[in-house]
């Protein structure tokens, strides 16, 4: 019994030690979801911007009808952004305007959330630079057409 709690001593004291994630970091990857998705909804591309990485790639698998093969079509950050500003978000009612944020995971500089939109759902993926988090990737998918 004291050589299984030896033991056991011993390997919690090697095995690395996890960063938690704080109240404060939760709230601000929430904040820069709901930024996401608040700003598509009313067509604010300074609001979407303010969420995004410059670098960001969002990315969603469709299938070529041609080829029968999947791909990767993909947008990014200026696109997002651009396409916020024209308004394309404000033509979902404001009893759609579904914006249900999960944080799946949050390790050190780096989480992962889901947020329900009304017509898609998107997984992003955060990281915090110079204590600021943003959205570096998004992959989402559509819903299926409503009747």
């Amino acid at each position: 019994m004291r050589l299984t709690f030896t033991l056991l001593l011993a390997a919690l004291a090697a095995a690395p030690v996890a960063r938690a994630q704080t109240a404060a970091d939760a709230s601000a990857i929430r904040a820069a979801a709901l930024d996401y998705a608040e700003g598509w909804y009313a067509g604010d591309g300074d609001r979407m911007a303010r969420a995004l990485h410059p670098e960001l790639v969002k990315r969603i698998v469709v299938n070529d009808t041609a080829t029968k093969r999947a791909y990767l079509q993909t947008m990014g950050a200026t696109s997002l952004a651009n396409a916020t500003r024209r308004g394309f978000g404000r033509s979902t009612p404001a009893d759609r305007q579904e914006k249900t944020v999960t944080l799946l995971d949050v390790f050190g500089n780096a989480a992962v959330a889901k947020i329900v939109m009304a017509d898609w759902i998107d997984y992003l993926q955060l990281g915090k630079l110079d204590g600021r988090w943003v959205i570096v990737n998004v992959l989402w998918e559509e819903k299926p057409k409503r009747k």
